[in-house]
């Protein structure tokens, strides 16, 4: 059993930074592939980026790539989620999820085993 929890979220106006962090509880959480994911008011929850359990492997989506950077740090349990120039359309309600470590597909959600709560980022034009 794995627990997340979000923090980092706010306000901020385009073309801001903001970094996420997703604590996890229990031992294993070096076992575990992560992810981030989003979803906006209306629309579908989207894939933007994840991390193998070591760290060296990472993919992102398009629309993010070049402006965010995922990594972690075992040692604290934690994964982070760095995104410069924000868009408006970054706005979302974005979570981080945990998968058990087979890196077959991470950029799709039902890959995942647990999620936390999710934390909301908001970009003003």
């Amino acid at each position: 059993q794995v627990q997340l929890v979000e923090s980092g979220g706010g306000l901020v106006q385009a073309g801001g930074s903001l970094r996420l962090s997703c604590a996890a509880s229990g031992r294993t959480f070096s076992s575990y592939a992560m992810g981030w994911f989003r979803q906006a008011p209306g629309k579908e929850r989207e894939f933007v980026a994840a991390i193998s359990w070591s760290g060296g492997n990472t993919v992102y989506a398009d629309s993010v790539k070049g402006r965010f950077t995922i990594s972690r740090d075992n040692a604290k349990n934690t994964v982070y989620l760095q995104m410069n120039s924000l868009k408006p359309e970054d706005t979302a309600v974005y979570y981080c999820a945990a998968e058990g470590g087979t890196w077959y597909e991470p950029s799709s959600a039902l890959e995942y085993d647990y999620w936390g709560q999710g934390t909301q980022v908001t970009v003003s034009s």
